[in-house]
Protein backbone atom coordinates (compact mmCIF):
# COMPACT_ATOMS: atom_id res chain seq x y z
CA UNK A 1 0.00 0.00 0.00
CA UNK A 2 0.70 3.76 -0.14
CA UNK A 3 2.18 5.40 2.96
CA UNK A 4 3.43 8.75 3.83
CA UNK A 5 6.54 7.54 5.09
CA UNK A 6 9.64 9.34 7.53
CA UNK A 7 12.59 7.50 8.31
CA UNK A 8 14.61 10.65 9.86
CA UNK A 9 13.52 13.84 11.80
CA UNK A 10 13.37 17.15 9.93
CA UNK A 11 11.49 19.42 7.86
CA UNK A 12 8.39 18.62 5.42
CA UNK A 13 10.88 17.07 3.11
CA UNK A 14 11.38 14.01 5.45
CA UNK A 15 8.63 13.02 4.23
CA UNK A 16 8.44 10.29 0.83
CA UNK A 17 5.41 8.70 -0.29
CA UNK A 18 6.31 4.91 -0.51
CA UNK A 19 4.67 1.42 -0.84
CA UNK A 20 4.89 -0.78 2.34
CA UNK A 21 3.66 -3.55 3.63
CA UNK A 22 -0.10 -3.21 4.28
CA UNK A 23 -1.09 -4.04 7.70
CA UNK A 24 -3.36 -6.55 9.10
CA UNK A 25 -6.24 -7.12 11.07
CA UNK A 26 -5.21 -9.13 14.48
CA UNK A 27 -7.26 -10.63 17.31
CA UNK A 28 -9.74 -7.91 18.20
CA UNK A 29 -8.54 -5.06 15.63
CA UNK A 30 -10.13 -3.68 12.81
CA UNK A 31 -8.77 -3.11 9.40
CA UNK A 32 -9.66 0.39 8.20
CA UNK A 33 -9.22 1.29 4.44
CA UNK A 34 -8.54 4.78 4.58
CA UNK A 35 -10.80 7.70 2.93
CA UNK A 36 -9.57 10.64 4.54
CA UNK A 37 -6.80 12.09 7.23
CA UNK A 38 -5.30 15.39 8.38
CA UNK A 39 -2.51 16.83 8.94
CA UNK A 40 -1.89 19.06 12.10
CA UNK A 41 0.40 19.81 14.98
CA UNK A 42 0.75 16.88 16.80
CA UNK A 43 2.16 15.09 13.21
CA UNK A 44 4.58 18.34 12.42
CA UNK A 45 6.32 18.22 16.04
CA UNK A 46 6.76 14.45 15.55
CA UNK A 47 8.38 14.72 12.20
CA UNK A 48 10.30 17.26 13.58
CA UNK A 49 11.08 15.88 16.76
CA UNK A 50 10.09 18.94 18.29
CA UNK A 51 10.00 19.88 21.42
CA UNK A 52 13.17 17.31 21.81
CA UNK A 53 11.04 15.10 24.40
CA UNK A 54 8.88 13.66 21.46
CA UNK A 55 11.47 11.31 20.86
CA UNK A 56 11.00 9.59 24.53
CA UNK A 57 7.99 8.41 22.71
CA UNK A 58 8.88 7.97 19.16
CA UNK A 59 12.73 6.77 19.09
CA UNK A 60 15.72 9.15 20.37
CA UNK A 61 18.00 8.93 17.10
CA UNK A 62 15.38 7.94 14.80
CA UNK A 63 11.40 6.80 14.14
CA UNK A 64 10.08 4.01 15.90
CA UNK A 65 7.10 4.29 13.39
CA UNK A 66 7.73 5.47 10.19
CA UNK A 67 4.40 6.39 9.09
CA UNK A 68 2.71 9.21 10.72
CA UNK A 69 -1.27 10.38 11.07
CA UNK A 70 -3.58 10.20 13.98
CA UNK A 71 -6.86 11.00 12.54
CA UNK A 72 -8.89 9.07 10.25
CA UNK A 73 -11.70 8.22 8.49
CA UNK A 74 -12.42 5.22 6.33
CA UNK A 75 -14.08 1.89 5.61
CA UNK A 76 -13.37 -1.23 7.49
CA UNK A 77 -12.31 -3.63 4.97
CA UNK A 78 -11.45 -6.78 7.77
CA UNK A 79 -11.85 -7.37 11.33
CA UNK A 80 -9.89 -9.64 13.42
CA UNK A 81 -11.15 -12.84 15.65
CA UNK A 82 -13.29 -11.99 18.21
CA UNK A 83 -14.28 -8.58 17.19
CA UNK A 84 -18.33 -7.98 17.71
CA UNK A 85 -18.81 -4.08 17.81
CA UNK A 86 -18.02 -3.76 14.20
CA UNK A 87 -18.33 -5.11 10.90
CA UNK A 88 -16.94 -5.29 7.22
CA UNK A 89 -18.27 -2.18 5.33
CA UNK A 90 -18.82 -0.31 8.22
CA UNK A 91 -18.38 3.57 7.86
CA UNK A 92 -15.84 4.83 10.78
CA UNK A 93 -13.87 7.63 11.84
CA UNK A 94 -11.61 7.65 15.02
CA UNK A 95 -8.06 8.70 16.39
CA UNK A 96 -4.50 6.40 16.31
CA UNK A 97 -2.64 8.10 19.12
CA UNK A 98 -0.11 6.42 21.40
CA UNK A 99 -2.94 5.00 23.97
CA UNK A 100 -4.28 1.79 23.57
CA UNK A 101 -1.77 0.52 22.12
CA UNK A 102 -1.42 2.40 18.60
CA UNK A 103 0.75 3.79 16.77
CA UNK A 104 -0.33 6.25 14.65
CA UNK A 105 -0.34 5.10 11.11
CA UNK A 106 -3.53 7.08 9.58
CA UNK A 107 -1.03 8.91 6.70
CA UNK A 108 -1.37 5.25 4.32
CA UNK A 109 -4.53 3.52 2.60
CA UNK A 110 -4.71 1.14 5.14
CA UNK A 111 -4.83 1.36 9.31
CA UNK A 112 -5.02 -1.79 11.71
CA UNK A 113 -6.54 0.15 15.13
CA UNK A 114 -8.46 -2.17 18.03
CA UNK A 115 -11.99 -2.47 18.44
CA UNK A 116 -12.01 -0.75 21.64
CA UNK A 117 -9.81 2.01 20.55
CA UNK A 118 -11.04 5.48 19.94
CA UNK A 119 -13.01 4.43 17.15
CA UNK A 120 -16.88 5.34 16.14
CA UNK A 121 -19.14 4.89 13.66
CA UNK A 122 -19.10 8.22 11.20
CA UNK A 123 -22.10 10.72 11.99
CA UNK A 124 -24.52 10.10 9.40
CA UNK A 125 -24.87 13.58 8.26
CA UNK A 126 -20.51 14.13 7.12
CA UNK A 127 -18.96 12.84 4.36
CA UNK A 128 -15.42 10.91 5.15
CA UNK A 129 -13.26 14.23 4.73
CA UNK A 130 -15.74 16.13 6.80
CA UNK A 131 -15.22 13.78 9.98
CA UNK A 132 -11.65 13.05 9.30
CA UNK A 133 -10.63 16.21 11.62
CA UNK A 134 -13.17 15.50 14.38
CA UNK A 135 -11.06 14.20 17.15
CA UNK A 136 -7.21 15.74 17.35
CA UNK A 137 -7.88 19.49 17.89
CA UNK A 138 -11.45 18.56 19.60
CA UNK A 139 -9.56 16.06 21.91
CA UNK A 140 -7.28 18.29 23.17
CA UNK A 141 -10.03 20.74 23.77
CA UNK A 142 -12.21 18.45 25.72
CA UNK A 143 -9.27 16.91 27.77
CA UNK A 144 -9.17 20.73 28.93
CA UNK A 145 -12.59 21.76 29.22
CA UNK A 146 -13.52 18.49 31.44
CA UNK A 147 -10.50 19.23 33.60
CA UNK A 148 -11.28 22.44 34.22
CA UNK A 149 -15.29 21.09 34.68
CA UNK A 150 -16.74 24.07 33.03
CA UNK A 151 -20.38 24.34 33.03
CA UNK A 152 -23.03 26.58 32.07
CA UNK A 153 -22.81 30.13 33.18
CA UNK A 154 -19.51 30.33 33.24
CA UNK A 155 -17.34 33.22 31.76
CA UNK A 156 -14.46 31.56 29.39
CA UNK A 157 -11.62 33.65 27.71
CA UNK A 158 -10.42 31.07 24.33
CA UNK A 159 -7.05 32.46 22.58
CA UNK A 160 -5.99 31.24 19.38
CA UNK A 161 -9.85 30.61 18.01
CA UNK A 162 -9.33 29.93 14.26
CA UNK A 163 -6.78 26.58 15.41
CA UNK A 164 -8.12 22.64 15.26
CA UNK A 165 -7.99 23.02 19.30
CA UNK A 166 -9.30 26.66 19.68
CA UNK A 167 -11.99 26.19 17.28
CA UNK A 168 -13.55 23.38 18.40
CA UNK A 169 -13.11 24.77 22.16
CA UNK A 170 -15.60 27.71 21.21
CA UNK A 171 -17.85 24.77 19.76
CA UNK A 172 -17.81 22.53 22.82
CA UNK A 173 -17.50 25.41 25.39
CA UNK A 174 -20.88 27.04 23.85
CA UNK A 175 -22.59 23.63 24.03
CA UNK A 176 -22.00 23.29 27.70
CA UNK A 177 -23.41 27.11 27.88
CA UNK A 178 -20.44 28.84 28.92
CA UNK A 179 -19.93 32.44 27.85
CA UNK A 180 -17.30 32.57 25.67
CA UNK A 181 -14.72 35.21 24.06
CA UNK A 182 -12.08 34.80 21.70
CA UNK A 183 -9.10 36.13 20.56
CA UNK A 184 -8.53 35.91 16.93
CA UNK A 185 -7.59 38.77 14.08
CA UNK A 186 -9.54 40.92 12.74
CA UNK A 187 -9.95 39.17 8.81
CA UNK A 188 -11.87 35.67 11.64
CA UNK A 189 -14.31 37.61 13.68
CA UNK A 190 -17.29 36.77 11.69
CA UNK A 191 -16.15 33.23 11.64
CA UNK A 192 -15.67 33.06 15.48
CA UNK A 193 -18.92 34.89 15.59
CA UNK A 194 -20.09 31.73 13.83
CA UNK A 195 -18.96 29.09 15.98
CA UNK A 196 -20.42 30.47 19.22
CA UNK A 197 -18.23 32.91 20.43
CA UNK A 198 -20.40 35.84 22.00
CA UNK A 199 -17.44 38.58 22.53
CA UNK A 200 -14.02 38.47 20.35
CA UNK A 201 -11.15 40.64 21.30
CA UNK A 202 -8.93 41.23 17.70
CA UNK A 203 -5.42 40.66 18.71
CA UNK A 204 -4.19 43.10 15.74
CA UNK A 205 -6.03 46.03 17.32
CA UNK A 206 -5.63 45.18 21.06
CA UNK A 207 -3.85 43.22 23.78
CA UNK A 208 -6.00 40.79 25.59
CA UNK A 209 -4.39 40.56 28.45
CA UNK A 210 -5.22 44.22 29.21
CA UNK A 211 -8.83 43.57 28.77
CA UNK A 212 -11.44 44.80 31.91
CA UNK A 213 -13.33 41.89 32.07
CA UNK A 214 -12.54 38.46 34.58
CA UNK A 215 -12.63 35.21 33.48
CA UNK A 216 -13.53 31.65 35.49
CA UNK A 217 -11.08 30.21 32.75
CA UNK A 218 -8.28 31.30 30.32
CA UNK A 219 -7.41 28.36 27.80
CA UNK A 220 -4.67 29.05 25.67
CA UNK A 221 -5.41 26.98 22.73
CA UNK A 222 -2.13 27.93 21.07
CA UNK A 223 0.24 28.21 23.99
CA UNK A 224 1.36 31.61 22.94
CA UNK A 225 0.41 33.50 26.19
CA UNK A 226 1.49 32.14 29.91
CA UNK A 227 0.06 32.23 33.47
CA UNK A 228 2.46 35.05 34.12
CA UNK A 229 0.26 36.94 31.73
CA UNK A 230 -3.33 35.88 31.95
CA UNK A 231 -3.25 36.06 35.84
CA UNK A 232 -5.01 39.52 36.22
CA UNK A 233 -7.73 37.75 34.29
CA UNK A 234 -9.08 35.30 36.02
CA UNK A 235 -11.43 35.66 38.85
CA UNK A 236 -9.96 34.64 42.57
CA UNK A 237 -9.99 31.12 41.74
CA UNK A 238 -9.50 31.02 38.29
CA UNK A 239 -8.24 28.50 36.37
CA UNK A 240 -5.21 29.06 33.42
CA UNK A 241 -5.10 25.94 31.12
CA UNK A 242 -2.78 25.77 28.13
CA UNK A 243 -2.40 23.41 24.98
CA UNK A 244 1.34 24.12 25.73
CA UNK A 245 4.05 23.10 27.85
CA UNK A 246 5.04 27.33 28.05
CA UNK A 247 7.56 29.03 28.15
CA UNK A 248 10.91 27.05 30.24
CA UNK A 249 8.12 24.03 30.20
CA UNK A 250 6.40 26.13 33.47
CA UNK A 251 2.86 24.87 32.87
CA UNK A 252 3.27 21.07 34.00
CA UNK A 253 5.49 22.45 37.06
CA UNK A 254 2.55 25.58 37.68
CA UNK A 255 -0.26 22.92 37.47
CA UNK A 256 1.37 21.35 40.83
CA UNK A 257 2.80 24.25 42.47
CA UNK A 258 -0.40 27.17 42.37
CA UNK A 259 -3.00 24.51 43.41
CA UNK A 260 -0.99 24.83 47.24
CA UNK A 261 -1.85 28.32 47.47
CA UNK A 262 -5.70 28.38 47.07
CA UNK A 263 -6.24 30.90 44.86
CA UNK A 264 -5.68 31.23 40.86
CA UNK A 265 -4.33 28.14 39.58
CA UNK A 266 -2.65 26.13 36.29
CA UNK A 267 -4.23 22.65 35.09
CA UNK A 268 -2.01 21.13 32.85
CA UNK A 269 -4.15 17.58 32.09
CA UNK A 270 -2.81 15.31 30.15
CA UNK A 271 -5.54 14.41 27.17
CA UNK A 272 -7.28 11.30 27.14
CA UNK A 273 -8.69 9.69 23.93
CA UNK A 274 -10.87 6.52 23.74
CA UNK A 275 -14.21 5.05 22.24
CA UNK A 276 -16.14 7.04 24.53
CA UNK A 277 -14.56 10.33 23.26
CA UNK A 278 -14.66 9.37 19.79
CA UNK A 279 -18.78 9.07 20.10
CA UNK A 280 -19.55 11.90 21.88
CA UNK A 281 -17.77 13.78 19.11
CA UNK A 282 -19.95 11.87 17.24
CA UNK A 283 -23.37 12.38 18.72
CA UNK A 284 -22.08 16.66 18.75
CA UNK A 285 -21.64 16.61 14.92
CA UNK A 286 -24.96 14.67 14.03
CA UNK A 287 -26.87 17.02 16.37
CA UNK A 288 -25.36 19.88 14.79
CA UNK A 289 -23.27 20.93 17.87
CA UNK A 290 -19.74 20.71 16.67
CA UNK A 291 -18.31 20.52 13.33
CA UNK A 292 -14.45 20.59 12.32
CA UNK A 293 -13.38 23.53 10.58
CA UNK A 294 -11.66 22.87 7.39
CA UNK A 295 -8.79 25.10 5.78
CA UNK A 296 -7.54 23.27 2.99
CA UNK A 297 -7.53 19.57 1.03
CA UNK A 298 -4.91 17.78 -0.28
CA UNK A 299 -3.99 14.59 -1.66
CA UNK A 300 -1.72 12.23 -0.04
CA UNK A 301 1.39 12.50 -2.53
CA UNK A 302 1.04 16.30 -1.86
CA UNK A 303 1.39 15.62 1.94
CA UNK A 304 4.47 17.50 1.61
CA UNK A 305 3.21 21.16 0.90
CA UNK A 306 0.12 20.21 3.49
CA UNK A 307 3.30 20.22 6.38
CA UNK A 308 4.42 22.98 4.47
CA UNK A 309 1.53 24.81 5.55
CA UNK A 310 0.37 23.70 8.67
CA UNK A 311 4.01 25.18 9.78
CA UNK A 312 3.34 28.88 8.81
CA UNK A 313 1.14 28.75 11.42
CA UNK A 314 -1.65 30.46 9.60
CA UNK A 315 -4.01 27.71 8.96
CA UNK A 316 -7.72 28.32 9.96
CA UNK A 317 -8.96 24.96 11.33
CA UNK A 318 -7.82 22.04 9.93
CA UNK A 319 -5.78 21.01 6.97
CA UNK A 320 -7.40 17.52 5.77
CA UNK A 321 -5.63 14.80 3.19
CA UNK A 322 -7.50 12.54 0.64
CA UNK A 323 -6.19 9.37 0.46
CA UNK A 324 -7.42 8.21 -2.72
CA UNK A 325 -7.05 4.03 -4.19
CA UNK A 326 -4.27 2.70 -5.54
CA UNK A 327 -4.71 2.23 -9.44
Amino acid sequence: MKAAVHTRYGPPDVVRISEVDKPTAKDNEVLVRVHATTVNRTDSGLRAAKPFINRFFTGLIRPKGTVLGNEFAGEIQAVGSGVTTFAVGDRVFGYSGLQHGSRFGAHAEYLAIAEDGSLATMPANMTFEEAAPGTEGSHYALSLIRKAKIRSGQDVLVNGTTGAIGSAAVQLLKHLGANVTAVCDTKNIELVKGLGAERVIDYTAEDFTKDTQTYDVVLDAVGKSSFGRCKRLLKPHGIYLSSDFGPLAQNPILSLVTPLFGGKRVMFPIPRDNQEMARYFKRLMEAGAFRPLIDRRYRLDEITEAYRYVETGQKVGNVVISVEPSN
